[in-house]
């Protein structure tokens, strides 16, 4: 029986597997980040057990560690998010296509192009992760002596996404008659120029892009600081949260939708997807077996790194058996260091354990059989500590074949994961609406009142 909630599953995968021991791993494909035939291979077999999404998340530089870290990680580098989805797009027919693309070093004009031009390519199922950049590394790439300031960032972020909407709003659903008797292409009283001037940005437009077929595409957020709670708050329809706990996951479920209310916003119209690594076993031991013997790959050159960039602090100069110190706040991301201080703290780790969680994956992780692990994700859709998982797959392809075959078929025979897909555009998937333009009446033919 088809329960009322239902799980909503996205696949991050970018890099290919977070892990950095996951390239080592017997059976898997270590060139999977470049591997385009996979890629696609996996990809439509996320949409045959009908994922709502395969998710690119994306760097705007090589990883900034020492070259020791990164000589041993796959997480390096991978290919452009744009690109590969635009391919994907022509390779699957139902599954959302969602990109991250940011707002500190790139240009709103640019990104409403490039999302306008995937939605129409893929009949509407692109979807954009907004973030900003705090890697003074990819600073460098784009001119910068150093990352931008963190709340300076999220201003600017949340000026960026009204730029980018209302470049996606420039013409009325209906202002393309395309009248080969008349000669008129379209009908000029449909456009909308943005004029926009703001604190950050200065954008005449229109978009030369007629408006995307879902209106706009997804808007999925990921920020846990102050700062990133309220952007996600203003702005976000899907949320790929971080919370390790379902207790801080409820807490934060409710916080964002309490938020909603103030900025005048349905909280019903949100749905929150915790990134979750999953390992699948005959038995409990037997994916905890997998977990150790892939947490065992990851060098401690790689995790050491990994945790000082973590903490936007460098701790590879204290004794790796010993505790974390103190550590000061930078401009790197609030929500990662905050994680592994508290867990340090809660655990009393050492820095030498601590880096074998930053190289590996030191999140939310469903390490169990496919009824322990359905158990777990039903709990969290019950209480409302979610609306389903971001899925972070340990190794490719055997990781993801695991889940697919015997996670998906044990959700489903529970009735809170669909079967098939209920529409075509990522919004259906998500039963999310699609959103009025704010210069121009909606058209009778797309859902208006």
């Amino acid at each position: 029986m088809t329960r009322e909630r239902q799980l909503h599953l996205g696949a991050f995968m970018r890099p290919i597997s977070i892990h950095t021991g996951a390239w080592r791993y017997p059976g898997a494909v270590p060139d999977a980040n470049f591997n385009f035939p996979l890629i696609r291979h996996l990809a439509q077999r996320l949409e045959a057990a009908k994922f709502d999404a395969f998710f690119m998340a994306d760097h705007l530089a090589v990883l900034n560690m020492p070259v020791d870290a990164l000589k041993r990680s796959h997480t390096v580098t991978s290919l452009e998010p744009f690109t590969l989805l635009s391919a994907l797009a022509g390779a699957t027919d139902r599954i959302g296509l969602v990109a991250t693309a940011s707002t500190t070093f790139d240009e709103p004009y640019h990104i409403a192009r490039r999302f306008a031009s995937l939605d129409h390519i893929s009949g509407g199922r692109a979807g954009w992760n907004i973030v900003t950049t705090a890697n003074p590394d990819a600073a460098l790439n784009f001119g910068y002596d150093d990352e931008i300031d963190h709340d300076e960032r999220y201003r600017r972020a949340r000026e960026f996404h009204d730029v980018v909407t209302g470049l996606w709003d420039s013409f009325a659903d209906d202002a393309f008659p395309r009248d080969t008797a008349t000669g008129l292409y379209f009908d000029p009283a449909k456009m909308h120029v943005l004029a926009h001037k703001g604190d950050y940005l200065s954008v005449r437009g229109p978009l030369n892009i007629a408006r995307p077929i879902q209106g706009w595409p997804v808007i999925v957020q990921a920020g846990a600081s102050e700062a990133g709670r309220d952007l996600a708050a203003a702005t976000a329809e899907v949320i790929f949260a971080a919370e390790s706990s379902i207790e801080r996951s409820r807490d934060f479920h409710a916080d964002i939708r309490q938020r909603m209310t103030g900025y005048g916003r349905d909280p019903d119209l949100l749905r929150v997807l915790p990134a979750a690594f999953v390992v699948v076993g005959d038995t409990v031991e037997e994916a905890q077996a997998k977990r150790a013997h892939l947490d065992s790959l990851v060098h401690y050159d790689s995790g050491i790194h990994s945790l000082s960039g973590m903490l936007g602090h460098d701790v590879s100069v204290y004794d790796p058996d010993g505790p974390l110190p103190d550590i000061p706040e930078t401009n790197a991301s609030q929500s990662s260091r905050a994680r592994i201080v508290e867990a340090a703290s809660r655990e009393k780790l050492t820095i030498r354990e601590l880096a074998a969680r930053a190289g590996s994956y030191s999140g939310l992780a469903f390490v169990g059989t496919p009824k322990t692990i359905a158990d777990a994700m039903e709990e969290w859709l019950d209480t409302r500590a979610s609306d389903g998982f971001n899925i972070m797959f340990p190794y490719l392809p055997a990781g993801l074949d695991d889940f697919v075959d015997r996670v998906v078929p044990e959700l489903q025979r529970r009735g809170i994961f669909r079967k098939d897909y209920a529409g075509v555009t990522l919004r259906d998937h998500l039963g999310l609406p699609r959103p009025e333009n704010r210069f121009f009446a909606q058209r009778r033919d797309e859902g208006a009142e």
